[in-house]
């Protein structure tokens, strides 16, 4: 192998080598309570923190976790204290078996409509965004969301018909989250029409 060959794999070996030494400093924020992570994430919006199922080995409490950026933990922490939130626990995700699982799953269809499923709740989009089916779930807000939003394009609902601000349960904020990854795919996909 020439210098030039050689020198060019040693740079993508030190990119890969920075990639992984990132990942091994996320971490995990473990709550009590459904309502205590869904809080969490509302004040730590500015931060690089993600919603995410934890590893069943470290579920605690609730199904939800907060997954963060280790660099940020001492602010992360100072702001849960001043909103009075304890979590259970904050843990290192270096080992990892203990990667988290994502809460969305999506489903691509034939005819190149979409199901996002978060939980239990599934939101089903045609490629323009329309939104066709709503699912799942057992809580008493699912229908009266059904009926919101069922048949209006998922790109032209504004932020305060989300199922996040018209529902009231874990389901409604189940179905957000896949409410939002169903808008992030027809907008990236096809474009706002």
């Amino acid at each position: 192998m020439g210098f030039i060959p050689s020198f060019i794999s040693s740079i993508f070996k030190k990119v890969k080598k920075k990639e992984e030494e990132k990942k091994g400093h996320r971490g995990l924020i473990i709550f009590k309570s459904v309502k205590e992570a869904i809080k969490a994430e509302e004040i730590l919006k500015g931060y690089s923190i993600k919603v995410v199922a934890p590893p069943p080995e470290i579920r605690e409490g609730c199904d939800l976790a907060l997954e963060y950026d280790m660099v940020e933990e001492i602010g992360i922490k100072r702001e849960l204290e001043k909103n009075n939130l304890k979590p259970l626990k904050f843990i290192p995700l270096s080992d990892p078996s203990l990667k988290p699982l994502q809460l969305t799953k999506v489903k691509e269809f034939n005819d190149g409509s979409i199901m996002v499923r978060c939980g239990n709740m599934k939101i089903t989009v045609d490629r323009e965004g329309n939104i066709l089916n709503i699912s799942g779930g057992g809580c008493p807000d699912v229908p009266y969301l059904a009926m919101k939003l069922k048949g209006r394009n998922i790109l032209e609902i504004p932020e305060g018909e989300s199922p996040k601000a018209l529902g009231y349960t874990l389901c409604a904020y189940t179905l957000n989250k896949s409410f939002e990854e169903a808008r992030r795919i027809v907008k990236e996909k096809y474009g706002e029409m």
